[in-house]
């Protein structure tokens, strides 16, 4: 069995503070992807450095106090890769991979485009940039998931209040129609929808910090395992950890019947 685990931390001073590292401990997951460190380098500790004694890779961004993304294994990988495009995204620390064998796990931290117009073009910029290596990625011909943080609900069962959010970034219809042209195009395949086809409150994974979001649990799904088909056809159970806050996200834990290669 591989236990997969993604989660946004929104600081990981923040969620270190609020006890994360002993939850994710006692997952015993295989791999943790982390997204939104707001740290440099020089801000991990040493217990960041080696969690629970897993190996840690982290690709942060330039700008201080920004986005930034982890890979934690219990198996050393192959090869870490820090970035896909050299440009104006790998600067924010938005694209760690790890291999193993022949498997490839990603951490990924989509752009939001809720603050401004400014950064809703460059969520889009993202986009066109992106579409091309996820067909790249595709056509290695290797076992692939993509977890992570997307910013786009893709489909209206994915937030509570579908319909007042429909000009709003996260749940505009040309996210949504990129992500479908990912799944129906290209064969990448969504694993939770893949095991829940109409979960709709169990499924979400963030909420506003305005009004009562959490406590009416008026949600949005916007982290995803996206995977090739042979990995996601061996996915077994997946689940929404939402007894304790380390976040304004909540961990997406997904086990799969995929045994990694040992070393």
């Amino acid at each position: 069995m591989l236990r997969i685990i993604s989660l946004n931390l929104n600081g990981i001073r923040s969620a270190w503070s609020k006890n994360v590292l002993p939850w994710l401990a006692a997952q015993q997951a295989d791999i943790v992807c982390l997204q939104e460190l707001k740290a440099q380098a020089t801000d991990l500790t040493p217990e960041m450095r080696a969690p629970d004694g897993m190996q840690a890779f982290y690709h942060c961004a330039e700008k201080k106090g920004y986005s930034g993304v982890g890979i934690w294994s219990r198996q050393l990988p192959e090869r870490v890769v820090e970035g896909f495009d050299g440009g104006e995204f790998d600067a924010e620390g938005r694209y760690l991979r790890a291999d193993f064998g022949n498997l490839s796990v990603i951490s990924l931290y989509l752009p939001s485009g809720s603050s401004s117009p400014e950064r809703q073009e460059a969520k889009f910029r993202f986009l066109a940039a992106f579409f091309p290596q996820m067909q790249a990625l595709r056509a290695e011909g290797r076992e692939i998931v993509l977890c992570g943080d997307w910013n786009i609900a893709h489909q209206e069962i994915d937030l509570k209040n579908w319909r007042s959010n429909q000009k709003n970034s996260g749940f505009l219809p040309e996210e949504r129609a990129w992500l479908s042209r990912v799944f129906d195009e290209l064969g990448w395949v969504d694993v939770y929808r893949r095991l829940y086809p109409e979960a709709t409150g169990d499924a979400y994974t963030w909420w506003s910090n305005r009004g009562q979001a959490w406590a009416k649990n008026v949600g949005w799904r916007i982290d995803y395992q996206i995977a090739t088909p042979g990995l996601a056809a061996t996915a077994v159970a997946a689940s929404v950890y939402k007894a304790q806050r380390f976040s304004d996200h909540a961990p997406l834990t997904i086990d799969y019947g995929f045994p990694l290669d040992p070393k």
